[in-house]
């Protein structure tokens, strides 16, 4: 007679068996007990008991390198934990961009689980938005995608950053540029004459500041005279040293700098600052001293609001609102010389390549 003999599992071997509800054979692993004294157990799956073998094999690979990775864990749940934990300090307008750039990407993997994600997924997911974004939008729906996964690395919910291994490909051909003509740009000046916005148009447009920086930029750091009797001449300048952005600091180190300023500009500055003691002496106890440069009439900040109505009413009056919009004074001024060439950029000018400025433009010095 034989005798049948069941196999035993050796201690601290892995469980292997078949759930016949649902006819697949599952893998357990125990991971000692909980604090509640229940054995903790992570479990996986597989048609045979080879395909669930393999699984535990890759499961203790994880185990051993700290990991602890999740079917249900998904590419979505990763970049909502990035975007609410992972950017401390940052505006809310800095998530925004992050989350409009990644929501098109998300259509094509967000369902997929972060730790099955492969570069070959990403690559797919970008492909697909080439005919709706931008190239600059892919880029920056790629880094933070990177930047969420990374996130995930830290908190040992996947073991590899397959975004980094992708390159973002091109998009659609962006909007036509807005660069100002000679022409354009002195009517726009014209039209700023008489507006309460005179000299920061002037002085975004000749210097090349950003609203952002503008709308900060405070007296004190502004020097209308400069030293032209030193032996190393000083001319009058501005100091971008601030920003409205959170903490008042610039986006980078290199944003600080100290601008030389046209004489347009100079102009501008001093009869702006006539008409700032006029609405001091008007506000009487009303006024509130922030030692701003552009601030209303009663020395309150500025908001973007504010400069957008009435910088509306400028470009509307020059005939300029088709091509500049809302979007004219940001984030930088570009002028065509005469031969239709770019003359000065606002994130380049920022560096003084063109101390002036005027030369070039042909603007008024």
């Amino acid at each position: 007679m034989t005798e049948s003999t069941t196999h035993r599992r050796g201690r601290g071997e892995d469980a292997i068996y078949l759930d016949e509800a649902k006819n697949r054979y599952v893998g357990a692993i125990s991971l000692g007990f909980g604090t509640d004294g229940k054995r903790l157990r992570r479990k996986v799956t597989g048609r045979t008991k080879q395909e669930v073998r393999d699984k535990l094999k890759a499961l203790h690979g994880e185990l051993d390198r700290g990991l602890r990775t999740s079917s249900t864990y998904t590419v979505r749940q990763a970049v909502d934990d990035w975007l609410r934990g992972g950017l401390p300090g940052r505006w809310e307008r800095t998530r925004s961009i992050y989350q409009e750039a990644l929501t098109p990407l998300l259509e094509h993997i967000g369902a997929k689980p972060l730790r099955e994600l492969t570069a070959g997924d990403v690559r797919s997911g970008l492909d697909a938005l080439t005919g709706r974004l931008s190239t600059r939008y892919l880029q920056i729906a790629r880094a933070s995608l990177a930047r969420a996964i990374r996130y995930a690395e830290a908190h040992d919910l996947v073991g590899r950053n397959v975004a980094t291994l992708v390159d973002p490909p091109k998009g659609r051909v962006g909007r036509p540029s807005r660069s100002l003509t000679l022409h354009q740009a002195r009517a726009l000046l014209r039209a700023a004459g008489e507006s309460r916005l005179n000299a920061y148009v002037v002085l975004s447009l000749t210097v090349g500041i950003r609203t952002e920086k503008a709308r900060e930029l405070r007296w004190d750091h502004v020097d209308l005279e400069g030293k032209p009797e030193a032996d190393h001449p000083v001319p009058p300048s501005v100091a971008v040293w601030r920003s409205v952005r959170q903490g008042g600091d610039t986006k980078t180190a290199k944003s600080r700098r100290t601008l030389a300023l046209p004489q347009t500009a100079i102009q501008a500055l001093k009869e702006h600052r006539k008409r700032q003691a006029e609405d001091r002496l008007a506000a009487g106890p009303l006024w509130q001293d922030h030692d701003l440069v552009f601030a209303s009439a009663v020395g309150t900040p500025l908001d973007a609001a504010n400069v957008r109505r009435e910088f509306r009413k400028i470009t509307e009056a020059a005939g300029l609102w088709h091509r500049l919009g809302a979007a004219g004074l940001a984030p930088h001024f570009c002028v065509l010389d005469v031969r239709g060439r770019r003359a000065h950029r606002g994130d380049r000018q920022a560096g003084r390549a063109q101390p002036n400025g005027d030369d070039r433009t042909g603007l008024p010095a």
